[in-house]
């Protein structure tokens, strides 16, 4: 990671590592198993690795097309461009471009490879509903998550769920069902299909828990590189008290961005929904608050 003043927090990096070796051993042993199974995986493979490229080299221009979103200069959008030069300032970091969304659902987004690649995303919902020092809070999260590559950890995360996902996908339309080892035993395909839906589901539930320990860890350390957890907060549950408020046709057009958003556009529920918050991209709003809470005290202030 290129150096910055984001504060590192190394309880949530030790998760993440573990959860990434979890996800690179249950690849090994997935590999594995279709190898001793005499499957030729290699066109697989070689998709896989094709969609990972495309998605880690060009994640912020697909981000912006599929959000609407378009880069703005700072005549025409001074305020927030004065924002962000205050975080990059504050950060020590290069300035990532600027964009805005038209939406009215209150949200921003970062994205991009590396810091030299990385967009910084807000919509006109989210603009028009914060001040000035919670969309700071809003912004120095999301530009933590370019600070520590977070887009590049989860492309590379989502790695294995792509392979078994297509592989999958052979199995259940390709004549790999009907093969059989021998005349009397189970078939092939169906071996195939059954450990590839098993290694998407355990890498999945990986890579959404690996997701929250991002938010979590962007969450501290966007509040206290601005030292306004209150801030931070304040946005959080205003975001989350207006996204009740959409219509839920367009809350459920933003859905398939929630991992990218700083707020989920359709919560799972709250921290006692214990299925829901293992399929969340983002930790329970409770969660988020009483960790907030916790750095407020720290510094010497209150939520």
């Amino acid at each position: 990671m290129a150096h910055t003043r984001f504060a590192p927090d190394r309880g949530l990096t030790s998760r993440m590592v573990l959860t990434m070796f979890l996800l690179g051993l249950l690849y090994v042993v997935f590999v594995g198993v279709l190898i001793s199974l005499g499957v030729h995986a290699v066109t697989v493979l070689v998709i896989a690795g094709a969609m990972l490229l495309v998605q880690y080299f060009m994640s912020d221009r697909i981000a912006l097309f599929a959000m609407h979103g378009r880069v703005v200069s700072p005549q025409e959008a001074p305020e927030l461009h004065g924002v962000i030069d205050r975080l990059c300032a504050m950060a020590d970091m290069p300035k990532p471009r600027v964009a805005i969304a038209d939406s009215d659902v209150p949200n921003a987004f970062a994205t991009g490879r590396n810091q030299k690649n990385a967009v910084v995303c807000a919509t006109t919902g989210l603009l028009r509903r914060l001040d000035r020092a919670e969309l700071e809070g809003v912004l120095a999260h999301e530009m933590s998550h370019v600070a520590h590559r977070d887009v590049a950890v989860m492309t590379i995360a989502s790695f294995l769920g792509i392979v078994a996902g297509l592989m999958t996908r052979v199995a259940l339309y390709s004549g790999l069902g009907g093969r059989r080892d021998n005349q009397n035993g189970p078939p092939i395909g169906l071996i195939v299909m059954l450990v590839s839906v098993l290694v998407y589901a355990i890498s999945f539930l990986l890579t959404r828990a690996l997701s929250r320990y991002r938010e979590l860890a962007a969450d501290r350390a966007g509040a206290l590189l601005t030292q306004r957890p209150s801030a931070l907060a304040s946005a959080l549950v205003k975001v989350s008290g207006d996204m009740a408020r959409i219509p839920t046709r367009d809350l459920r057009e933003a859905e398939p961005f929630n991992a990218f958003f700083f707020a989920p556009a359709l919560a799972g529920g709250r921290a006692g929904a214990s299925l829901a918050s293992l399929l969340a991209t983002h930790p329970p709003l409770d969660r988020r608050l009483d960790q907030l809470r916790r750095i407020s005290g720290q510094l010497g202030q209150g939520v």
